[in-house]
């Protein structure tokens, strides 16, 4: 399913800004041909953010409490390595209001071995380098990074019970 179908703006390039005043900064993120590329939170917008972009409306329902949302319809142009592919793919599984451990997202993710050091760090690195948190929710897994700001995860996680 693409953003279209989502509720989103099928087709649109661009970057995308608006202040939230549960986060305290500004969500923004870029798309292109109707997919998302990133997702951040900076203190200010990118002076070529535009604010109406219809994801807007499912985000900031979510930062309302107003709707549970999982964000797993909404497509994401993952330009990552294969093994990092694999486990942010998995973080999009991770349930709206539950949370895991690096452990078990590796257990999760086909081609990595829970009980292999190299490939928890290929886990968390992969967190850590999220492109797109929110939309690939790596503040539901308890122990490891985020690539959001730790202000930001936090409130997401405050946000689903976490």
């Amino acid at each position: 399913m693409d953003i279209d179908d989502a509720g989103g703006d099928d087709g649109i390039t661009g970057i995308f800004a608006r202040e939230s005043s549960y986060l305290d900064r500004y969500v923004q993120f870029g798309t292109a041909s109707g997919r998302v590329l990133s997702v951040s939170f900076p203190e200010t917008p990118d002076e070529e953010a535009a604010e109406d972009h219809d994801l807007f409306e499912r985000i900031f329902d979510y930062l309302d409490g107003i709707e549970d949302d999982d964000f797993s319809d909404v497509e994401i142009a993952l330009t990552v390595p294969t093994d990092q592919r694999r486990v942010l793919e998995g973080v999009r599984e991770i349930p709206y209001g539950d949370q895991i451990n690096v452990e078990t997202l590796a257990r999760m993710t086909s081609g990595i071995d829970h009980t292999d050091d190299e490939d928890l760090n290929l886990v968390r690195t992969a967190l850590d380098e999220n492109p797109a948190p929110l939309l690939i929710p790596d503040h539901r897994v308890r122990d490891g990074p985020s690539a959001a700001p730790a202000a930001v995860e936090q409130k997401l996680r405050s946000l689903e019970g976490l």
